[in-house]
């Protein structure tokens, strides 16, 4: 089991390195109660925004059947597929299903970090939905992530010492993406099972892999670009703003990091 912080000098003492950790309850500085996943669902996957990919040994014509219907489909059906959705435009539903998310959600987690050293270039969230066996690809972010588990249950996959299984510079080149992780010694691995409500930080650049334990699940990613605290940063972010410098048009599509979910 990872450990488990409960205070602000915990946070500031564990942020920078690896192995993952869970956060308490009692150290999250906000409380928002967002609609039921379904719901939420219903009204996302009519936005433009939305990414979704329909998952499954599919015959080729049903995987096109259910990516063009996904839109108008009774949500009921949908909910029943295998499939995983990503929105990392949240603002646009600040008027709708995610109504004073910023000002409960987003300024407390912002006041917290500042008022404990921290800064950063980027702290934004990200919405992710998955049917039974909507797991993720197997990749590593070029940010620090605070994983919300909000509905539903999943385990969150990553390893001990990811600097034994991938190098910096491999990681920032995507060279980990994939459908599912590579084979690897189960000792090496660390498998945190996240039920609603509970918290894990997820460090910058460290392979993944998220597997679906439910039949609808939906959880919120904070992620922090460029974060800092009292001047320092975690080593892998010292290696990609190196990358950067050596390839600086780069450092304005880091985003297309978001294609491989």
């Amino acid at each position: 089991m990872p450990d488990t912080i409960a205070t602000p000098y915990e946070f500031t003492e564990r942020w920078m390195e690896p192995p993952n950790f869970r956060i308490s309850s009692g150290l999250r500085p906000f409380q928002f109660e967002l609609p039921p996943a379904l719901e939420v669902l219903d009204t996302v996957r009519q936005d433009d925004e939305v990414r979704v990919t329909i998952l499954g040994d599919l015959d080729p014509e049903i995987r096109s059947a259910r990516t063009r219907a996904f839109r108008h489909a009774p949500v009921e059906d949908i909910a029943a597929w295998r499939f995983r959705l990503v929105h990392f435009h949240l603002a646009r539903l600040y008027d709708g299903p995610l109504r004073g998310f910023h000002e409960q959600v987003m300024i407390p987690w912002r006041t917290f970090l500042s008022a404990h050293g921290f800064t950063w270039h980027r702290c934004a969230p990200a919405l992710f939905i998955s049917g039974p066996g909507g797991n993720s690809t197997y990749h590593t972010d070029q940010s620090h992530g605070l994983v919300w588990q909000v509905e539903g249950a999943k385990t969150f996959h990553s390893y001990l010492a990811p600097e034994q299984v991938l190098s910096a510079e491999a990681a920032i080149m995507g060279e980990t993406t994939a459908e599912s992780p590579p084979l690897h010694d189960a000792a090496t691995v660390q498998s945190v099972r996240m039920e609603p409500g509970e918290l894990l930080w997820s460090h910058i650049l460290t392979p993944h892999w998220v597997t679906s334990d439910s039949s609808l699940s939906m959880s919120i990613n904070l992620s922090h670009g460029g974060l800092c605290h009292h001047g320092r940063y975690a080593g892998r972010e010292i290696a990609v703003r190196e990358h950067w410098d050596k390839n600086p048009d780069q450092a304005w599509l880091t985003d297309l990091r978001n294609t491989r979910y």
